[in-house]
């Protein structure tokens, strides 16, 4: 057969070109959105907060008053913001990245802002004596956290961030004796959980 000027029997076809056309505006738009999302959550940091939010529950439930079942938890949520960043900036050491700059500046905005007001409900709560409402309180906002940073992360992140939000809203319905387990699930099993699957497909 006879080709036309110009054309030999290697000139790809108008269907192959448009294959690998979509094909390269498909690695474009992932690498913009790699680019573009906060990767440096660490799932094995998780898993190790995970670790010790069983502890803390354990220890809690055994505490005589509230103040100082309060106590216990505060502790654990600074020895879980000291783990998490020792993990996320190695995480970031290793995948030569800057854990404040361009999408993870973005990220610590939206991820920051649900925590204080957290922090600011915990403390005018527990100013006035109540403190059934808090694990609750704690689980919602943590969850909105996630959810928001997470708009600047990988999915996975978002669909946790969602997890911890039914938690929360489940928890204040809940009689106050499941307040332990309740945070047990949460900052224990749903963070370890997610923690494994981050570190199994997002590098660490």
């Amino acid at each position: 057969m006879t080709l036309p000027d110009g054309l030999s029997e290697n000139t790809p076809s108008p269907r192959d070109v448009g294959s690998q056309a979509a094909a390269n505006l498909r690695f474009i738009r992932e690498a913009m959105e790699k680019a573009g999302s906060f990767t440096a959550v660490s799932g094995r940091g998780q898993v190790v907060i995970g670790a010790t939010a069983f502890v803390a529950a354990i220890v809690a439930t055994r505490q005589p008053t509230r103040v100082r079942w309060l106590e216990t938890w505060l502790v654990e949520a600074a020895l879980a913001v000291t783990i998490s960043g020792f993990a996320m900036a190695a995480k970031a050491r290793r995948n030569g990245s800057m854990l404040f700059s361009g999408a993870n500046r973005r990220f610590w905005a939206a991820f920051t802002a649900p925590l204080a007001a957290g922090a600011i409900l915990t403390t005018a709560l527990v100013s006035s004596g109540l403190y059934n409402p808090l694990p609750g309180l704690w689980l919602l906002l943590f969850g909105t956290a996630v959810v928001t940073g997470g708009a600047l992360s990988v999915p996975l992140v978002r669909t946790m961030g969602l997890c911890f939000f039914g938690l929360g809203a489940a928890a204040l319905i809940t009689p106050p004796r499941f307040d332990d387990a309740m945070l047990a699930a949460g900052f224990g099993g749903v963070l370890a959980i997610f923690g494994v699957a981050i570190a199994r497909r997002h590098g660490g």
